[in-house]
């Protein structure tokens, strides 16, 4: 017979949100259950997926309180790459915004990983706050199949027929969530009609820690900086294209060769000759903004609160925005014996986070619609945001501010 378990907190999904949260809590008293469909293998070494995820400075101080910068360093010496400044550029014109570390108290804007690396560091955070505290069972290679929010408690059902319950439910399952539509929210979804492409090149020309955000005519590039590789030195980027999604396609098939032609001529050999130093992989561009972050016994963070578009880098550092806001309320509450998922703690979550997030969710959606539109009016009122933005120095700091976070 099936074992039924009863956990004060219950996580579906154990992406890097859920494993934050299971993180943040081990330790304060309460018992938490994570799930996921995936096997126990597969999230201990989770495999490259193109990804590299820019941190703010308050989301890098949130993995070195959680263990988890720590643990990068280890795994990869070269893997944190400081983000000194930013250009945003358009079409071809020679003008561009700089955005400089200069603008802000630090040395550098921010700092960039990939994403395969904050995923093991956290799986690996978890486990050991598992071992030292006992407090967190992982409940892996099974998918949520069932869920029922009640007054007394959240009860969920899994694919191998065992029943479990906890006084709250924490949707962490992505931007799609299932657990989150189960609940019976529903979600605000863009559709933004493209696909990015996102891989690893070397570079010959240096990028002196500078992030590109290119709106070229017809294509949008991206290149986040990288460490040089520590083996051969040579300059590294992460390199993201965004197109229609059938005019991605046939990049994925081309030879390693002809891919480093294409996207060198894509950036107008501006860095030089560029070639291919990791798989591809292709993501399509979907805005999500759930109707509701909160119901009876159930909360989201992560993506599955928030879904960005990349475009102003913010995606994981709202997860983790997130994933402090409910802990810090969680915590607070069972240090005083009161109720978890009392509705007047949830509603205060949901204030808190949608204050922090809407209003860039909403700018984001509005840019990045006028910086991939064609039309001669577009280009021509984008190109003179970008002059006036690059003359307007409170602006200039208003964004530095958002981008450190």
């Amino acid at each position: 017979m099936l074992r039924a378990m009863a956990f004060d907190l219950l996580i579906s999904g154990a992406g890097p949100a859920g494993l934050c949260l299971a993180r943040a809590l081990s330790g304060n008293g309460m018992t938490i259950g994570l799930v996921d469909q995936l096997p126990q293998a597969a999230l201990a070494d989770p495999p490259f997926d193109g990804r590299e995820i820019a941190l703010t400075q308050r989301s890098a101080q949130t993995l070195r309180e959680l263990g988890l910068w720590q643990r990068i360093e280890a795994f990869d010496a070269a893997a944190l790459s400081p983000l000194r400044d930013a250009r945003v550029l358009n079409g071809g014109s020679p003008a561009a915004m700089v955005i400089g570390h200069g603008l802000t108290a630090s040395s550098e804007l921010g700092w960039l990983v990939s994403n395969h690396l904050i995923r093991r560091a956290a799986f690996d955070a978890v486990q050991a706050a598992a071992t030292e505290h006992g407090d967190i069972t992982l409940l892996t290679g099974q998918a949520i199949t069932s869920v029922r929010c009640e007054d007394d408690a959240a009860r969920v059902t899994l694919a191998d027929g065992s029943r479990h319950e906890a006084r709250l439910l924490v949707a962490a399952d992505s931007r799609f969530s299932a657990t989150r539509r189960a609940v019976g929210i529903g979600a605000s979804q863009h559709d933004f009609g493209r696909t990015m492409l996102v891989c690893q090149m070397t570079l010959a020309q240096p990028h002196e820690h500078a992030a590109w955000e290119w709106f070229d005519h017809g294509q949008t590039l991206a290149l986040l900086p990288m460490n040089n590789d520590p083996a051969t030195g040579a300059h590294r980027a992460s390199v993201v294209l965004t197109l229609p999604h059938q005019q991605i396609e046939p990049l994925l098939a081309l030879d390693e060769a002809t891919f480093g032609a294409e996207m060198t001529q894509r950036f107008h050999g501006r860095l030089g000759a560029m070639r291919l130093a990791s798989t591809r992989h292709a993501y399509p561009l979907v805005g999500v903004y759930p109707h509701q972050m909160v119901a009876r016994r159930f909360a989201c963070i992560g993506d599955a609160a928030v879904g960005m578009h990349p475009v102003t880098a913010h995606g994981f550092n709202f997860g983790l925005l997130s994933v402090q806001a409910l802990a810090g309320k969680l915590r607070a509450a069972h240090a005083a014996g009161a109720d978890i998922a009392s509705p007047a703690l949830l509603g205060r979550y949901e204030r808190q986070h949608r204050l922090a997030t809407r209003p860039l969710y909403e700018a984001t959606r509005v840019i990045a619609q006028l910086y991939t539109a064609e039309s001669p009016p577009a280009r021509l009122l984008r190109e003179a945001a970008l002059r006036v933005g690059e003359r307007v120095q409170p602006f200039k700091r208003m964004v530095a501010a958002s981008l450190t976070g």
